[in-house]
């Protein structure tokens, strides 16, 4: 587990754009458990996480349609969050970063770590933006 102090400069950069941390299962239910659109992002102290993932999710926003709602989770520290932002994943497997839309608690699209690692910020917001488009 990271330290709070460590991470918080991370957390922030989603908080600060409108996300809503979650931190116990409990967090992780009742937001899927919301009539609709979800995004969810596993986010992590790894420098994609940084360069790709965190810009790209907030560039996503810049759309005319976008979720009605949007939380994230920390890997290494919100265990219990994490592991049930996963468990309403599957069959992907764990990887973090990695983003998730839910519609009415369905998921109904996925970016794992590797469609996000290595790949700029831009192309990550375009993908999630056409799915917007498509759900929300």
């Amino acid at each position: 587990m990271y330290p709070a102090e460590l991470v918080q400069p991370m957390r922030d950069d989603l908080g600060t754009a409108g996300f809503e941390h979650l931190y116990t299962e409990n967090d992780v239910k009742e937001a899927l458990s919301k009539a609709g659109t979800t995004l969810v992002v596993v986010n992590s102290v790894c420098g994609c996480a940084a360069a790709n993932a965190r810009p790209g999710a907030k560039m996503s926003l810049d759309n005319a349609k976008k979720p009605d709602h949007i939380v994230t989770v920390f890997a290494g520290v919100d265990r219990d969050a994490v592991d049930a932002a996963r468990a309403a994943m599957i069959p992907f497997p764990p990887s973090s970063p990695s983003m998730a839309l839910f519609k009415n608690g369905e998921l109904v699209h996925m970016l794992e770590r590797h469609h996000i690692e290595g790949r700029p910020a831009e192309m990550i917001a375009e993908n999630l933006k056409e799915s917007y488009n498509e759900n929300c």
